[in-house]
This record gives structure tokens, C-alpha cells and sequence, in this order.
């Protein structure tokens, strides 16, 4: 199994996409809020409050123009959308791009600009030079095996004076420790991660100028135990990450403070210009 194929396979593996149309049509038969459906889309480390801060990094005026790799279910996307960001979502597993846009077309933005959907990989981005004013990534660069080629493809897509922001998970001081599963990995096997130093130098050396740089682990750990404590009360929640994950959900959710905790992981917002 090639490396984009066993990421697919970990990601759609337990994502139940009729089950969850069917649950919002029933629950929000007039169209869910952003709000309403963050317990799904907003799969990352600190919910609709880290796309907030990742969004607020960039100007819709000067910068939107907005290329979001490894879109997921498209919760960055429709967020940056009703901010008026122009927003195209490439992810390299279709399940999700699928679902991606089906829960788009549940959300009621009438003012805001039209999404853009593509499957495909960020090491051969499928568009041209220029295409972009801003590039994001959220919790997606630790699937990637060569960070240097994914870094040289957003440089390439980006306008001069381009952005690229990032809110990323990165290996902590303590990172041999850490334990799977997790929800981008399995097994250390597929695991990408990189040391902020070695993220940093990479966008160096790739033509980027630092302008950001924010390491917010303890905010992080302390919303993971949060949610934690909300994901193991006996009400069903209408969405939940279990709906993408299944049942390794309660495992990685786990595994995310205890990680978090013992230095293995570290958070981190970058924004750097070319």
C-alpha cells in the first residue's frame, strides 16, 4: 500500500458519510450553523477558537486568495468563507472532499464567496504558478513525507508577497514517548512530524521571511482536556469525532493529552512570507 493510499484507508476507514448527512438533516433540518458542526469539522487541536486565530493572521482584502491543504471536512474553509476569504480546499483523501462539500452545501452563506473542492496531493499541487495569495495548513503537514517538496509547492502557488500560515502539531522534547494511535496516525510508521526548528529552517530555506512564530501548547492541552471531559459524558452528541474515527476516537483522544502532557507533542502557529 502506497503512502497517499494507507492515509486515505486511515481516514475513511470509519467515516460513516450517509449516517452523518442523515443525522444533520434530522437534527438541523433548516441547515446547521458553523458552530453546529465544529465537533466534526473542526477535527484539529483547539476547535473553531484555533481556526479563529489562524484566520485573523491574514486580510481578506490584501490576501484572499486562499489555498487550505488537507482541507479535511472543510470546517477552516467555510469559516474562512463567511470571513470573505475565497477559499479552495485540496485533500488527498476523496471520502473527505466528498463530505467536504455535501456539508457545504448544508450551510447557509449566501454572502459569502463559492468554495472550491479538489482531491489531490500537496506535493504536486494541481494548479499554476501564482494561483494564490495565501496558503494555510491546519494539522495536515505531519501526513507529509517530504515537507521540503510540499514547501517548494506552496511557494510555487503563491503570489509574491504570498503568505503561508500554519497551525501545526510538531514533535516535543519528549516526542520518543508518544503513543498511538493518534488521529493522524496509526503508528509511528506514518507519522511525519517535524521539531520547530527543522519546520522553520525548511520555510528558510525555502524562500519564505518568519513573521510569526507561536508555540501554544499549554492552551492546547488545556482545551484537549476539555474536550475530553465533554467526549466521555453519557449524552450522545448529535457530531462527534467518533463519526470520522469510530471507536479509535476514544483511544486517540486519550493519547492527544497524554501526548500533550508529556511533551511528546508540541503546538505551534507559524506565518512566514515569500
Amino acid at each position: 500500500m502506497t503512502d497517499s493510499s494507507h492515509l486515505a484507508d486511515h481516514y475513511q476507514r470509519a467515516l460513516r458519510t450517509d449516517e452523518v448527512l442523515a443525522q444533520i438533516d434530522s437534527h438541523y433540518p433548516a441547515g446547521p450553523t458553523l458552530h453546529q458542526l465544529a465537533p466534526l469539522d473542526q477535527l484539529h487541536i483547539g476547535g473553531v477558537a484555533a481556526s479563529t486565530r489562524l484566520l485573523e493572521r491574514l486580510n481578506p482584502d490584501t490576501h484572499g486568495m486562499v489555498l487550505d491543504i488537507g482541507a479535511g471536512l472543510g470546517g477552516l474553509m467555510r469559516q474562512g468563507a463567511s470571513l470573505g476569504f475565497q477559499m479552495t480546499g485540496l485533500d488527498i483523501t476523496h471520502g473527505f472532499s466528498a463530505l467536504n462539500k455535501s456539508l457545504s452545501l448544508r450551510v447557509s452563506q449566501p454572502d459569502a464567496p463559492p468554495l472550491a473542492w479538489v482531491t489531490g496531493d500537496a506535493s504536486a499541487l494541481p494548479f499554476a504558478d501564482n494561483s494564490f495569495d495565501s496558503v494555510l495548513f491546519q494539522h495536515s503537514l505531519m501526513n507529509m513525507p517530504d515537507v521540503p517538496l510540499v514547501i517548494a509547492e506552496s511557494h510555487r502557488v503563491l503570489s509574491p508577497g504570498g503568505q503561508i500560515v500554519m497551525h501545526e502539531v510538531v514533535s516535543g522534547p519528549n516526542v520518543a514517548q508518544l503513543r498511538y494511535p493518534v488521529p493522524w496516525a496509526a503508528s509511528a510508521k506514518h507519522s511525519h512530524l517535524l521539531t520547530l526548528v527543522e519546520l522553520t529552517g525548511l520555510l528558510k530555506m525555502g524562500g519564505f521571511q518568519l513573521e510569526h512564530v507561536y508555540d501554544w501548547s499549554e492552551m492546547a492541552l488545556a482545551w484537549r482536556q476539555r474536550q475530553r471531559q465533554k467526549e466521555q459524558a453519557p449524552r450522545q452528541a448529535v457530531l462527534s469525532p467518533q463519526w470520522v474515527f469510530g471507536e479509535r476516537f476514544i483511544t486517540m483522544g486519550k493519547n492527544l493529552v497524554d501526548n500533550l502532557a508529556q511533551g511528546a507533542i508540541k503546538v505551534v502557529e507559524i506565518q512566514a512570507s515569500c
